[in-house]
């Protein structure tokens, strides 16, 4: 775990979790009206908190944490239910790793920190574009995030290579989200190889996650603020780290075959 913070703040110190029975709403709950605004407006609030201290230098792994389970928390009040599984395999090699996920929401980036980052430190690959959003850039370039353009697939790759090795090298995990956009549906041909070869080049294993995060949903006009769903449950699953060994073609199909698995058990649409 390359952390410099001797005692990390680790809400979730078990290999699993569920969130427990009879969680109560929160009363702003019902003064919004049980709108939509009764996720966004904490969840945002706590994005422009982190930028707040990142861009003070002060957003350290215990800062990052506990603006993440914030986020946690908000929607266990709203009504759905988390579920964490496989969270030992983040901390079973001490090695960094590439961790490879699909893409479902913006969920997944705001509560990632809560039971991710007590373990090891990471980044993300992330659009250039986001750099460019208040607060939220701050956010970034305190994680050393790698930005690529998603216009010109062979500079990307390139990008992607020499600055994820750069992290990999310094001893932080890069989480990478093969898909192209966020999607409900999972589509294996859309799923690149990316991350694979990021590890195949830094000689590090990668950690398969699959996720459920559709409890947030994508807007019709403004992406970001889509539909709240109180009763899909949210999941997150890890699995153990995979060497990466010849041409990759067998660990991205374990990695995979692993999140497919996942979101079938899920209930979640998959297309082969």
């Amino acid at each position: 775990m390359a952390h410099s913070e001797t005692a990390v703040f680790n809400p979730f110190p078990g290999d699993s979790y569920d969130t427990p029975e009879g969680i109560k709403p929160d009363f702003t709950d019902y003064l919004l009206l049980r709108s939509r605004l009764s996720c966004y407006l904490p969840v945002f609030y706590n994005y422009i908190k982190a930028g707040y201290y990142g861009a003070r230098g002060k957003l350290d792994a215990d800062c990052q944490i506990r603006t993440s389970l914030g986020n946690v928390r908000v929607i266990e009040h709203l009504g759905t239910r988390v579920h964490l599984s496989g969270l030992n395999n983040l901390d079973s090699d001490p090695r960094p790793a590439v961790i490879i996920s699909n893409h479902m929401s913006l969920l997944e980036t705001a509560v990632f920190h809560a039971f991710l980052r007590p373990r090891r430190d990471f980044c993300f690959i992330v659009k250039n574009q986001l750099f460019n959003i208040p607060y939220f850039r701050h956010i970034l370039l305190s994680m050393k995030c790698v930005g690529v353009t998603r216009e010109n697939p062979r500079d990307d790759f390139r990008v992607v290579l020499e600055k994820g090795k750069e992290r990999l090298d310094a001893g932080v995990s890069v989480i990478v989200f093969p898909q192209a956009s966020r999607m409900v549906e999972f589509d294996r041909a859309n799923f690149n190889t990316l991350g694979i070869k990021l590890a195949r080049a830094a000689g590090v294993p990668v950690i398969p996650c699959a996720l459920r995060t559709d409890f947030v949903g994508n807007g019709s006009i403004i992406k970001d603020l889509g539909p709240i769903y109180r009763d899909r449950p949210v999941h997150f699953a890890f699995g153990a780290p995979i060497e990466v060994t010849g041409n990759g073609k067998e660990a991205h199909e374990a990695v995979t075959d692993f999140i497919v698995s996942h979101l079938r058990e899920w209930g979640c649409s998959v297309k082969e």
